[in-house]
């Protein structure tokens, strides 16, 4: 919906200022001896108020057509026709409206429009349709600065968020505690599984306490990051998980912001693999393909159950984060699958060649 139309008191003082332009162009005519004040005013103001209204579907063809430097000239094309076809209906219009001065008695109309008063008002109409379009234009352009500033502001208080939540991993007791007693349980009978245990505890604390305060990462850092939290997981639950990961090496050097699969990781173990007997598979699939950035979480905790335990506020949480950074570039999408419930991430791929 075009802004204006949002909002009464704005869009108020728009007609308020068509009707006083209407009122000083009225001047014109009444000036050149082609009519009374009176009656030019009653054949301005109007068409003033009109042409206001006619304006506001620029807006459209300015949004659907951006002045992006791939596509100006198809661009200018659509303002250029947008103008012309504004200006040739205004035209007539006004051609229109000042015929109703026939039945009033006036035999040349409202006005007594000559060839170059007729000259003279299609090179306002359009000069009134240009400005419009520049309007528009600069108008979307402060919506789009506006819009960047705010998603910039809400991507800071998000990796605010995300710093409080890597604290919250870094002295987590549960999972601390719980690795801890694991690697006391290995000790007795595999000295080599618990010493493998503890450098992957060990690792898995000093990565995430490096992610602190960065906005991005390598996909290689933040494997590196799932693979110790499942190597330690995996000690834990034996057989229960059978894991999958798939990642080409033209895929590592892409950026994403830190904690995206992990989370994804640890919801799919918590609310999936830990609650059945029989454990299941856990697949983490990566794509690198036409300048987007394939992730995919499969595990097979069923959609409803998903639900049910409020993986689904944080996926929605994860999507918002996103979007926060990388906008409408960012997708997120979740539900069942055959073997029970996937979650696909899709981000612009932007790669990083040299280590951070």
């Amino acid at each position: 919906m075009h802004p204006l139309l949002t909002h009464r008191h704005v869009l108020a003082a728009y007609l308020l200022t068509a009707a006083l332009a209407g009122m000083a162009l009225a001047a014109l005519p009444a000036a050149q001896g082609l009519a009374s004040y009176g009656w030019a005013l009653a054949w301005v103001l109007p068409l003033a108020l009109l042409h206001a209204v006619a304006a506001l579907p620029a807006y459209y063809v300015c949004r659907g057509q951006p002045l992006a430097v791939r596509r100006w000239q198809r661009a200018l094309a659509a303002r250029a026709a947008a103008v012309g076809v504004l200006s040739g209906t205004g035209l007539a219009v006004a051609a229109a409206w000042n015929a109703v001065g026939l039945a009033a008695g006036r035999p040349a109309g409202l006005v007594a429009m000559t060839p170059p008063a007729w000259a003279l008002t299609l090179a306002l109409v359009a000069g009134f349709f240009v400005l419009a379009v520049l309007a528009h234009d600069l108008l979307i352009a402060v919506q789009g600065a506006q819009a960047a500033t705010a998603r910039e502001v809400e991507a800071r208080l998000l990796a605010r968020d995300m710093e409080l939540q890597l604290l919250r991993l870094q002295i987590d007791p549960h999972f601390l505690f719980n690795s801890l007693n694991s690697i006391s349980a290995l000790t007795h009978f595999d000295p080599a599984g618990a010493r493998a245990m503890a450098i992957d505890l060990a690792e898995f604390f000093r990565q995430t306490l490096a992610l602190a305060g960065r906005g991005r990462i390598r996909l290689e850092e933040e494997l590196g990051l799932v693979r110790h939290y499942l190597a330690i997981e995996q000690q834990r639950l034996g057989d229960k998980l059978d894991l999958a990961i798939q990642a080409p090496d033209d895929s590592l050097t892409a950026l994403l912001p830190p904690l995206t699969l992990q989370p994804l990781t640890e919801n799919a173990l918590k609310h999936g693999l830990r609650p059945r007997e029989d454990g299941g598979r856990l697949d983490i699939e990566v794509m690198a393909r036409d300048g987007w950035l394939h992730l995919t979480v499969r595990n097979p905790v069923p959609a409803q159950a998903a639900a049910q335990s409020g993986l689904g506020h944080g996926l929605r949480n994860l999507r918002e984060r996103l979007a926060a950074q990388y906008g409408s570039r960012a997708r997120v999408h979740w539900g069942p699958t055959p073997a029970g419930f996937a979650v696909e991430i899709t981000l612009p791929l932007e790669t990083s060649e040299a280590p951070p």
